[in-house]
């Protein structure tokens, strides 16, 4: 997805292309696009010029849906599920409304990152605790995110 958005949106983009520019197997490339086309985020274009192109703007794809189409729903516990859960520890469970809300955080955080902060170097701006301080870190790392 972030080899396609680097690119003019109007350039096409063959599996065999993004196979040798992402240095990964044909197979595995064409798998992914199926699975990215099925979900929405790539339209295919038929021909002899066709290829895969974004089906919207970069700012307005989130690694979210990035992540979902590829993996699923976005949780990190079965009881996280909006759908509810296999787990027969749910009734039972303390931690299981934090872990809900937990779920939530991280959902929205992938969710603000769109697939065009993706293509362009990210900064940490800020990290706050509970009561809003600022958190002293000893490294920068990626993100845009305050």
């Amino acid at each position: 997805m972030s080899q396609i958005a680097k690119r003019d949106a109007s350039e096409l983009h063959t599996a065999r292309d993004l196979a040798s520019q992402c240095q990964l197997p044909l197979p595995t490339v064409s798998k992914l696009l199926k699975v990215l086309l099925h979900h929405g985020l790539l339209a295919s274009h038929r021909g002899t010029k066709g290829g895969y192109s974004l089906a919207r703007e970069p700012h307005l794809i989130s690694l979210a849906e990035i992540i979902a189409a590829m993996e699923g729903p976005l949780a990190l516990t079965e009881c996280s599920l909006e759908s509810g859960s296999l787990c027969d520890l749910e009734d039972s469970c303390s931690i299981r409304d934090n872990q809900r809300v937990i779920n939530q955080v991280v959902r929205g955080a992938l969710e603000s990152v769109m697939l065009s902060d993706l293509i362009r170097p990210m900064q940490l701006i800020a990290i706050r605790d509970a009561n809003g301080k600022s958190v002293t870190t000893t490294s920068t790392i990626s993100g845009r995110m305050q």
